[in-house]
């Protein structure tokens, strides 16, 4: 069976993901790099993990938020579905079973707030770890006067972290720091509400309630 370790060392897939990165800093965009991709596969997995699914389904898990932004090389609209597409081939060529390819895919395809559809847990749990991942790090322009409203929302938030709670009561939980003086709590909201909605309804495909905290005060 292919594992995380072996995606990460395949040389096409380093190859398009460095491209990925490079195009999209010419455009100003935000980091879509490895570490991005590093902690949406840890977060993919440790969902996963949590909540009980098998192992192997929560490696699957983490691979497929290894993957999700490959797609950007090609162009930053529609990267998930490019991606997808990609992604197909090289693990048909790394000899990938096809029902796993099949569970991996539709998380790839279905990651962004426009389009995506949380339509299996594997898809929910990377839509969770990707749209969680907010933090100054990812803003690469320099000149704050030339931030998009994303950027500053990015640059205001000084800390993220994710909770999963498996009780009685089942529970994914982000939880944000954010500098109020770039960008106020409800602006953020304001902003990431289609995140935010997104991040909800795949909780809800995992039988678990989505919260959001931002700066101790809870407002999902």
């Amino acid at each position: 069976m292919i594992s995380l370790a072996e995606v990460k060392e395949y040389h096409e897939i380093k190859a398009y993901m460095e491209k990925g990165h490079e195009y999209l800093g010419t455009m100003g965009a935000i980091e879509h790099s490895y570490r991005h991709i590093d902690r949406v596969a840890i977060n993919s997995k440790k969902i996963l993990s949590t909540l009980g699914f098998h192992p192997r389904t929560a490696e699957l898990g983490a691979i497929a938020g290894y993957l999700h932004d490959l797609g950007n090389f090609i162009n930053r609209y529609n990267h998930g579905r490019n991606g997808a597409l990609v992604v197909r081939l090289i693990l048909q060529r790394m000899n990938m079973s096809l029902d796993e390819i099949t569970m991996i895919l539709p998380a790839i395809g279905n990651h962004e707030e426009q389009t995506g559809v949380a339509v299996t847990p594997i898809t929910a749990a990377v839509i969770i770890a990707d749209k969680v991942d907010v933090h100054g790090s990812r803003v690469r322009k320099r000149d704050i006067s030339s931030f998009t409203t994303r950027d500053r929302v990015n640059y205001a938030a000084k800390h993220s972290e994710l909770e999963i709670e498996d009780g009685a009561d089942r529970v994914i939980r982000m939880k944000l720091e954010i500098d109020t003086k770039v960008c106020s709590v409800m602006e953020y909201f304001e902003i990431f509400m289609t995140k935010m909605v997104l991040c909800r309804r795949a909780a809800e495909k995992l039988e678990c309630r989505f919260e959001l905290v931002i700066n101790g005060d809870k407002l999902l």
